[in-house]
Order: C-alpha cells, then structure tokens, then sequence
C-alpha cells in the first residue's frame, strides 16, 4: 500500500484538477437523474437505489481488483459514519428538496459547500483559510450565481425550507471532508465500497418502512436508465474519484467540484443539445475560474516571487 502525502503537501496538480473535471460531470448529471427519477418514486426508494446498485458495483470491482475489505470493526464503524454524513443526509436533503425547487438553484445552493468546508476545515481542521482562499471561495459561488443566471436565482427565499434543507447538505459534505481524512490510508475503491456499503445497509430498514418496495409502481424504462445512471455513474464511478483527490489533495480541494458542476452543465447543454451559450455564460464561467486560481494558489505564489525578483528603482 502506498503512503498518502503529509498534510503540508497537499495540493492540487494537473491529475488532481483533470479528475476534478471529470467528477463535475458524473455529478452534475445526478441532478439530472434526480429529476427523472423523482417523477415516479420517491426520494427514499431512490436513495436506497442509487447506494445499492452503486455498492453492489463497487463491491464486485472490488473483489476483481484482488483488494479486499476486511479492513477491521474501526474502519467499518467509521465507513457507516462517513456513510451518515456523505450519502444519507445530504442525498436525502437534496431529493426532498429537489421536488420543491428548481435544479438550477439547487444547484447554486449546491455550491456553497466549499464555502462551509473552508470554515469547518478552519475551525476543526488544520487547513488554514488563507485571504486568497477566501476570495476565491466568494468568487466561485459568484460566478456559479453568474452562470446560472437571475432565472435560478428567482425562487431564492420562496419554498425557504427547502433551500435551507440543501444548505444543510452541504454542511454535511463539510464535514464528510473533515471526517473522510480518517480513510487517506485506503485504496479510494475500498473507501467508495464500505461507505455506500455502508449507507445501503442504513438505508434499506428506513425505506422498508416508509415505501417498502412492493407498494412503488414499476418504473418506466426512461427511470430505469435514469436510475442506474444515477448509481453506476453519478455514485459508484464518481466517489472512486472523490475518494482519490481527497486522498493527494485535502478536502477542502475536493469539494471545489461543486463550483465545476454548473460549467459542465453549461458546457454538456452547449454540445450535445445546441443550447445557446449567452454572455453572462462567459461571464460566469470566468469567474469561476478566477476563484479557482485564487484557491490554488500558484498564480499568486508566481506573482510574489517576481515581484520579490523585480529590481527596484
């Protein structure tokens, strides 16, 4: 097993933003998925889909990668709590209020967890929330708020107890980031099995209870797809790759993906549908990426160094 980067060395290279990338597409689809499959069960039974298939998957690749998880009572008591507080209470917060809001804003509201990981880190961690940090923090909701356009920003303060129960979710994704730190020592493979393991096996008694499975119609074909997108590619595939920037980059890293889920919205919208891409577009996606230099760091690191260099009159 390979030994993970100390603290002080982590950061984002050119691997850790390509999959960063990539992970802002497999999860900005699941808002897509939600949507399709909340038309015809409800978000509990969708839930317990989503982790099931997902852990199923992630269990069998598994055990054909030769890896195993029999890795002791402490790991797996942490991978249920991981499970708490990274799938079954955002997932939920964000199905029920999905039926009441639109994508859009749940979406905007989606990216204020790298908002909160940075106080939580700050607060219970031990990466410091630098100025540049926190500017670029405010810069990637603002370009997010930009991109998504007034429209979004519309239902803002109606159905208010729906918009608060996203917010929640993301201060449990904060926090997920601070207690998955525990997990660094583990393949990400591992680590995305036993936490939707995890979540399936606390799931399933709740569902059993409120909508056991023989009381939901039987879902139309455009569900079926919907739902195994939603756990094969938005789940399984996609807590693979959290896992694994989290354990090079820190949390903190890791949760900027939700500043990168829009512009991939955008971007998919644009090429695959011919939807047009209007200036505060631009606009926003600039921002965006301001906010991500500012958050990684480098271009200022450069700045100062030649500034320091520069002779002076």
């Amino acid at each position: 097993m390979t030994t993970p980067p100390s603290t002080s060395s982590l950061r984002m290279g050119p691997i850790e933003w390509l999959l960063l990338a990539i992970l802002s597409v497999l999860w900005g689809g699941s808002f897509f998925f939600n949507k399709l499959a909340l038309a015809e069960w409800p978000p509990l039974a969708v839930l317990l889909t989503r982790v099931g298939l997902a852990a199923l998957a992630l269990q069998l690749a598994v055990r054909l990668s030769g890896l195993s998880m029999a890795v002791g009572r402490p790991i797996w008591l942490a991978f249920f709590g991981m499970g708490i507080l990274n799938n079954l209470i955002p997932f939920s917060l964000f199905l029920w209020g999905q039926q009441q809001i639109a994508s859009g804003l749940a979406s905007i509201l989606n990216a204020m967890t790298p908002i909160f990981s940075v106080i939580v880190m700050q607060i219970f961690g031990n990466e410091r929330a630098t100025g540049p940090k926190i500017a670029g923090v405010l810069a990637g909701l603002a370009g997010v708020a930009i991109l998504m356009g007034p429209d979004a920003l519309g239902g803002l303060g109606l159905n208010l107890i729906a918009q608060l129960a996203c917010v929640a979710a993301t201060v449990s994704y904060a926090f997920s980031g601070l207690y998955g730190r525990r997990f660094r020592e583990l393949p990400p493979l591992v680590t995305a099995a036993g936490q939707l393991s995890a979540s399936t096996l606390m799931t399933l008694p709740i569902v059993l209870l409120a909508n056991p499975p023989w009381t939901l119609p039987l879902p139309s074909l455009q569900v079926v797809l919907a739902l195994a997108g939603l756990a094969l590619v938005s789940t399984a595939l996609a807590y693979v790759i959290f896992f694994r920037i989290m354990r090079t980059a820190g949390p903190s890293n890791v949760m900027l993906v939700t500043f990168l889920i829009p512009v991939s919205a955008i971007l998919l919208g644009s090429g695959l549908l011919g939807e047009e891409l209007l200036p505060r577009h631009f606009a926003g996606m600039a921002a965006i990426f301001l906010g991500l230099a500012l958050i990684d760091g480098r271009l200022a690191t450069s700045w100062r160094a030649g500034r320091a260099g520069a002779p002076t009159a």
